[in-house]
């Protein structure tokens, strides 16, 4: 039986791959230490033979007892409300505990798949926006803790591919949803759905001719498995190509939930991409790989998913109190 760790395992993502590699007949280790991570989440892998959970923080040294085969770094806080309230941890993540995982990997020979994301790109000046393409980043804006996190992140790794002979994999994740989003993590699906069932009015920032591309968890979870797999060791964009704007997706989210509220405009967020969309021909071409859900469909299934949350759940308007989490 093929041994993996997974780390952010009580995340949104985390937690879909965990579920994905025991199907697969993998033993997975899932690491989290809850600072954005529900243990709701992965309360139904608590008496499968095939999953263990370990409690640590990615940051600190990292005694794993044993043979390992595969490892996916998941640990890092992915909303903007999380990284503009711990801008540091989210920092030491991508560094620090992307350190310390590539170490493992090198010392156990396992193969490593870590974690990037679309906000490499920061706001692009190329559409849509390709691997080789190397970004418009704000270093030290509000998003900057995140975006270079990432980045940070990816250098590291393919130091560590070049240099040591570690076999590495980056997946560059771009916008997905699904069940076990949290509410109010400040993403627009999450934020869209959470007002409609509360009645309130749409929030949407700037004048809504923004535009993001929206993958399903299945589609996104397949993209990753394939990728674990390959022997492709550059980045590689997994994501959804069907671009919509903002205000266009409002007026979706507002048919779907069959509420009345109108959309209200705020504000844009400084330095929030303007478009966003994945050029996946790599994909394609590498891992035979494609999204097969579509909006409609990923979008209904969400939208149960958040109907079947309690009241609290509903309400809940802040995010939990990371005090005792955070060591800076």
């Amino acid at each position: 039986m093929k041994k993996i760790l997974i780390t952010g395992a009580a995340g949104f993502l985390g937690s879909h791959l965990c579920d994905r590699f025991i199907k697969e007949g993998y033993q997975v280790f899932g690491m989290d230490n809850f600072i954005t991570g529900d243990f709701k989440n992965i309360s139904h892998l608590a008496d499968n033979p095939n999953f263990e959970f370990i409690d640590h923080d990615v940051t600190e040294f990292i005694d794993f007892k044993g043979d390992l085969d595969y490892i996916l770094h998941f640990a890092s806080p992915a909303s903007p409300i999380d990284y503009l309230k711990i801008p540091i941890q989210t920092l030491k993540v991508g560094s620090l505990g992307t350190h310390n995982l590539l170490g493992l990997a090198k010392a156990k020979g396992a193969r490593i798949l870590i974690a990037s994301t679309s906000e490499i790109y920061g706001d692009p000046l190329v559409h849509p926006q390709t691997e080789d393409y190397y970004g418009n980043v704000n270093t030290i804006g509000p998003r900057g803790v995140y975006d270079e996190a990432k980045r940070f992140q990816e250098s590291i790794t393919m130091a560590y591919h070049t240099f040591h002979g570690v076999e590495t994999r980056i997946v560059r994740i771009f916008n997905t949803y699904g069940p076990r989003m949290r509410l109010n993590d400040g993403r627009v699906i999450p934020a869209f759905m959470g007002q409609a069932l509360r009645g309130e009015d749409l929030t949407v920032f700037g004048d809504g001719s923004q535009t993001r591309s929206f993958c399903y968890v299945d589609d996104q979870v397949e993209g990753i498995y394939r990728l674990l797999l390959s022997d492709y060791s550059h980045p590689v964009n997994i994501g959804n190509p069907h671009e919509i704007s903002i205000r266009d997706f409002a007026e979706e989210i507002i048919k779907l939930t069959g509420t009345t509220q109108k959309v209200i405009y705020k504000d844009l967020p400084v330095n929030d991409p303007m478009q966003r969309q994945p050029d996946i021909t790599l994909a394609k071409k590498i891992l035979g790989w494609e999204p097969k859900v579509d909006r409609a469909e990923g979008m209904k299934i969400t939208f149960d998913y958040f109907k079947s949350l309690t009241e609290e759940e509903l309400y809940k308007s802040e995010h939990k109190d990371f005090t005792g989490f955070i060591k800076e």
